[in-house]
């Protein structure tokens, strides 16, 4: 008891000590979460009319972003495969790094849950036996299940590890390899089940097809790594923590795959849907050219559709894939493409024509906008506070000393050395 105590002090006081940078990045996030908050209130006390969803469009900028981040969660996945399977030297020295980003992506997730229902305090109904938990008739109620196991299994493992390193202990492999093996497993599972929630309503043509699965599996795997790569490269120039190339190097490979078949499935519904168009392909006809004169999502269509070639393209030439100055470029045009493909290229279409025949455009209302950013600089709070505690333990800085807590002071000036910053 006496070293987790220890463990949980000293990992807290090293997270709150940091450069400048730390805490203008810090400062600048939590500016944004109190406007999410403001924006939450306006939706408890008014209620959702203050969005931009209607009868017609149900599903806006909050489920988007929630069907996305579903796969920056799996994306994790990249790290822990290749480092526990095929034993992947550069992989295993960063895998617990990726189990604090699907910690963070799944809290974000769930926070845009509570945005997207209006009423959190009806919340409890998604409680075994105590709610209206319609297992295993609702695919949202499977949803529920794996996505907590999901945020359930990485923090136990991740926390279990870097616990194993702040006493100096083994990391006891009986029961913790099976831990990782049922995670990865796991980690498909989250984006499937997503997939299967829109994919198995025949009201809504634009998702009811079998290859919804793959594609959400395939931009996971894209997206995720994207935003891996970028948070690795910040740690190399802001901390002492050195990730190796090879790491860098492999994820870069997958993204080049996964993407390239995420365009592949994309040109491929393209042309089936529109070679002898019906009226099945009037959400992804307006989508790519509008409708009846209505044509808000068709830039965000093309913008996507150019962001991800324009990456894939640069993921192709190894010259850019191995080049560090230019391969952030790549990252977050195939990032904000696949999150245009995934968000707002993918749910509001899926609602235009509803099934009675009536087309209604979506626009987000700036109470939207506020709560959506606000839910991202959480991620990325939380995701910063648990990205600095694992570097300081892995790094040695935070570590059980003679049977007391680090002390404040070592713990104050090593932080200062290893505070990630906000670039």
């Amino acid at each position: 008891m006496e070293k987790l105590i220890g463990f949980t002090s000293d990992y807290i006081r090293y997270v709150l000590i940091g450069g400048q940078k730390f805490y203008a990045w810090m400062g600048f996030l939590s500016v944004l979460i109190a406007a999410a908050l403001y924006g939450f209130y306006l939706q408890n006390t008014e209620g959702l009319i203050v969005t931009g969803m209607t009868s017609q469009i149900h599903e806006g900028l909050y489920f988007a972003n929630l069907v996305f981040l579903v796969g920056v969660a799996a994306g994790a996945v990249t790290i822990v495969f290749p480092a526990y399977v095929y034993h992947h030297k550069g992989m295993h020295e960063v895998t617990v790094l990726g189990e604090m980003l699907a910690i963070s992506a799944v809290i974000m997730v769930m926070l845009f849950v509570f945005a997207h229902m209006g009423r959190p305090d009806r919340l409890w109904h998604m409680i075994p036996y105590i709610g209206i938990y319609n297992m295993p008739g609702s695919m949202l109620a499977w949803d529920v299940l794996v996505l907590n196991g999901y945020l359930l299994l990485n923090f136990i493992c991740g926390f279990y590890y870097l616990y194993a390193k702040y006493t100096g202990g083994k990391v006891n492999n009986n029961w913790f390899m099976p831990l990782v093996y049922i995670s990865i497993v796991w980690a498909l599972s989250i984006h499937t089940v997503t997939a299967f929630l829109i994919s198995t309503l025949p009201a809504r043509p634009m998702w009811f097809h079998s290859m919804m699965p793959i594609r959400f599996i395939v931009t996971a795997f894209a997206a995720g790594p994207c935003l891996i790569i970028l948070a690795f490269l910040i740690i190399r120039k802001n901390t002492r923590m050195w990730i190796q190339d090879d790491a860098i190097n492999l994820l870069s490979t997958i993204i080049t795959w996964c993407l390239g078949i995420a365009l592949f499935l994309t040109m491929s519904e393209i042309v089936v849907e529109l070679y002898a168009r019906t009226e099945h392909a009037n959400g992804l006809y307006y989508l790519m050219f509008g409708l009846h004169g209505l044509t808000s999502l068709v830039p965000w269509f093309w913008s996507s559709l150019a962001f991800m070639i324009i990456g894939f393209v640069m993921f192709l030439v190894p010259g850019i894939r191995t080049n560090y100055k230019l391969l952030p470029i790549a990252c977050v045009l195939a990032f904000s493409g696949i999150w245009i493909e995934k968000g707002m290229g993918l749910i509001v279409p899926g609602f235009i024509p509803t099934p009675i025949g009536e087309v209604t455009e979506y626009y987000p209302t700036l109470v939207e906008v506020l709560v959506t950013l606000g839910n991202w600089a959480a991620g990325f709070f939380i995701l910063t506070i648990l990205l600095k505690g694992a570097i300081g333990i892995l790094l040695g800085e935070v570590k059980y000393e003679s049977g007391t807590a680090a002390k404040s002071g070592d713990l104050a000036g090593s932080s200062q050395a290893a505070a990630v910053g906000s670039k």
